[in-house]
């Protein structure tokens, strides 16, 4: 029986679980069956429309990259990791790879939503940078000095026992924090950062295949599993799911197994254990995404890309919010902040990935484009993302989403 219940629970630390079950809210959304929300596809069109404006202004020849974290470290057209790593002296295209999924790791963990007050001053330009590039330039700069290395003369690392032992303190300085220019859910990002060099520290098995133990490790890891070079998508989610998922905070577990950025939500019923479990994942497929580049860079060929869903976080959430597609049933629930297991929360962020699927299909119609031309990887890039910031700073000063959520700096 345990084994069979350790089955239905990895199910859901998968891409397919979280594609299956959008799917399945937003049909429940459709039928009028939500707590919270409505769903007006007719909206859908106008949504299409605005992302493809951004995506044309971004990217005028349809060249556009993988959603990814590498675009962050891009600042005023210089891609300051690429600058930084192609001066750098590697051994062996691996090696390089592994000080890639270092950073890609680190920065994403630590990219858990900034708040708007939070300012980065890059000692470049002396620019001030919020939200999530923000933290990916401070992220970058922590990495290429040093911080998280055990070993002075080689700063690109992030080695697990250093980690383990990240004081507070260090990333209050590093990500410029003051009662001023405050951050939310830094000690969150702390915690988990040190909870990853213990992990990483416990499972050289995984980890430490080929080095010391670091996070970095898992390029290894997952370059083992590559069939005639070739490694799915999907696969590369598996790993950072199955292999990460002991560091996320106390949250649901099935059969002892943490199931990370999965919630409940009685209306969407199943046959088996994991009835009412809505998994999404956003985190963990956002660094999925960013460990695409690497890999392909190191020789391996990356496949269905597509495997991989869109993200449930605000700025594609709010895209739908702001455009009426999703409507609140109580207007009030605009005004409110919401935990982030609400059902608000967790219906809002599941029918993101579904009408993500939808919006994918009517762009590439308009473009004439097929999904390996297009694929969804881009049009989040293009795309989804900024068009949610775009409309949500023509509503609002601030550029806020349209929906508050209390996060603790591991979810969004």
């Amino acid at each position: 029986m345990t084994d069979v219940l350790e089955l239905q629970a990895r199910s859901l630390l998968s891409a397919a679980a979280v594609r299956a079950r959008a799917g399945d809210m937003l049909e429940i959304g459709l039928n009028g069956g939500l707590t919270h929300f409505t769903v007006d596809l007719d909206h859908m069109d106008a949504v299409a429309e605005a992302v493809l404006a951004v995506t044309r202004k971004a990217y005028p020849t349809l060249e556009i990259p993988f959603h990814a974290r590498w675009r962050h470290f891009v600042l005023g057209g210089i891609d300051r990791w690429a600058r930084l790593a192609d001066a750098a002296s590697w051994p062996d295209r691996a090696a390089r790879a592994r000080a890639e999924f270092d950073l890609a790791i680190v920065s994403v963990l630590l990219d858990a939503g900034a708040g708007a007050a939070w300012r980065y001053r890059d000692a470049v330009t002396g620019e001030g940078i919020g939200r999530s590039e923000g933290l990916a330039i401070a992220s970058l700069d922590m990495f290429a000095k040093g911080l998280f290395s055990g070993d002075p003369r080689a700063p690109f690392r992030v080695d697990a026992g250093v980690l383990a032992k990240l004081p507070l303190a260090a990333l209050t300085s590093a990500f410029q924090v003051t009662d001023a220019n405050p951050l939310l859910g830094l000690e969150g990002r702390t915690d988990l950062l040190q909870r990853l060099g213990r992990l990483a520290a416990e499972r050289a098995d995984v980890f430490g295949l080929h080095d010391s133990p670091r996070p970095g490790g898992l390029f290894d890891y997952i370059a083992a599993q590559a069939k005639d070079g070739a490694i799915a998508a999907p696969a590369i989610l598996s790993a950072v799911l199955n292999q990460l998922g002991p560091i996320w905070p106390s949250r649901l577990e099935l059969s002892g197994i943490p199931l990370g950025d999965c919630w409940r939500h009685p209306a969407l019923q199943t046959d088996d254990a994991t009835t009412g479990l809505v998994p999404l994942h956003k985190l963990s497929q956002w660094l999925s995404y960013s460990l695409i580049e690497p890999l392909q860079r190191a020789g391996f060929d990356v496949t269905d890309i597509d495997g991989l869903t869109g993200l449930a976080e605000y700025r594609n959430g709010g895209l739908f919010v702001d455009h009426a597609v999703l409507r609140l049933r109580d207007p009030a629930d605009a005004g409110r902040a919401h935990a982030v297991d609400s059902l608000l929360v967790v219906e809002w962020r599941a029918l993101t990935v579904a009408l993500l699927d939808r919006l994918a299909e009517l762009v590439r119609a308009k473009l004439g484009r097929t999904p390996e031309w297009l694929p969804l990887a881009s049009i989040l890039e293009g795309g989804t993302w900024a068009a949610g910031r775009a409309i949500a700073f023509a509503r609002r000063p601030d550029g806020s989403p349209p929906l508050k959520v209390i996060s603790d700096g591991t979810v969004f």
